[in-house]
């Protein structure tokens, strides 16, 4: 049987890809992770399904993202379904399969399949809306990111340097991810090395001799 419809289960870091045909059953159930990779993947994916002269429709819980982003500009047509009717649409398939990422694909995919009409798709946006949002994205992943490494420089604090984290954490302008935070750990990244530090070096960015 040929695909009808696709349904993504997103997640942070990775996403649950389903194709099911005109009965509901799953033709391709595959995870792709948040890149340019699984972008590629799941577009491939779809081009190796789509029936003749048409697209298979997208559904998925969001609509935001690199994701949806590139399946826009690819030409799909993405439906972003709200996640409280994902919810009542599960009952119809929760007897016979266990809650999943890979369940929530399919019963997504299902939507569309049943119910399309009832559902609206994306509107299009122009080029400059669609680089806008993978710009915000990315700058969401950049914040993310520089959350999470602070967090590992202040564990490693904690543990070998706790006065350097007392003096970035007593709620003072300077703090652990700041740029004085980073120029002053660099010129003392021990104890030894601060007992040594002086003011000429801290705004030249030079260690103690």
């Amino acid at each position: 049987m040929a695909a009808v419809a696709c349904g993504i289960d997103w997640a942070q870091d990775h996403h649950d890809v389903a194709l099911v045909d005109e009965n509901g059953v799953v033709l391709v159930s595959v995870r792709i992770d948040d890149d340019a990779a699984g972008l590629s993947r799941v577009l491939a994916l779809l081009a190796e399904h789509d029936p003749a002269g048409a697209k298979l429709p997208v559904a998925i819980e969001t609509s935001q993202g690199l994701l949806v982003a590139g399946l826009r500009a690819a030409g799909r047509q993405v439906f972003a379904i709200n996640p409280l009717a994902v919810s009542r649409y599960r009952d119809r398939y929760r007897s016979s399969r266990g809650k999943s990422d890979a369940f929530d694909a399919m019963v997504l995919a299902n939507i569309l399949r049943t119910d399309a009409g009832a559902h609206r798709s994306l509107p299009q946006d122009s080029e400059l809306v669609q680089s806008l949002r993978v710009l915000t994205r990315a700058q969401q992943d950049a914040a993310w990111d520089q959350v999470t490494i602070t967090n590992r420089i202040r564990a490693v604090l904690r543990m070998f340097f706790p006065a350097a984290l007392s003096a970035f954490e007593r709620g003072g302008r300077h703090r652990l991810d700041s740029p004085a935070a980073r120029t002053i750990l660099t010129a003392a990244p021990t104890p030894a090395a601060a007992a040594a530090l002086c003011q000429r070096r801290i705004r030249t960015g030079s260690g103690p001799l």
